[in-house]
């Protein structure tokens, strides 16, 4: 049987295992005179539990008694790529991700503006 202890150990021997600056910041990649350095966000997340204890009784026999216990773990972890790092003879610089997405949601968004209006002003005629 795995003891609570044990469990945390080998929840934490995974994460140690795992995080590291290659998880945030990937392998570069050079071509044409730039090295592209790949950049994530990564979280993680655990827990574990455990429990001990016995009962009196066992089916209907009074007199056995049952031992108890238990335990248990799990985690996760979650890994977003948010962007580049673009490095040139010139200049360094951070490029995110993000803000190209605010872009398209914005243009998703005006666009399905823009069809409401138009179907708006078909109806009308």
């Amino acid at each position: 049987m795995v003891s609570v202890p044990d469990v945390f150990r080998n929840i934490t021997a995974k994460l140690e295992s795992s995080a590291s600056v290659n998880t945030v910041y990937g392998e570069p990649i050079t071509s044409e005179g730039k090295t592209i350095i790949p950049v994530a966000k990564v979280r993680y997340g655990f827990g574990a539990g455990g429990g001990s204890g016995s009962s009196a009784v066992e089916g209907d026999d009074p007199t056995a008694a049952v031992e108890g216990s238990g335990g248990g773990g799990g985690g996760g972890v979650e890994v977003t790529p948010v962007g580049i790092i673009e490095i040139t003879a010139g200049e360094t610089r951070f490029i995110a991700f993000e803000e190209k997405r605010r872009i398209v949601k914005m243009l998703v968004v005006g666009a399905v503006i823009a069809l409401i209006l138009i179907l708006r002003r078909r109806k009308r005629k």
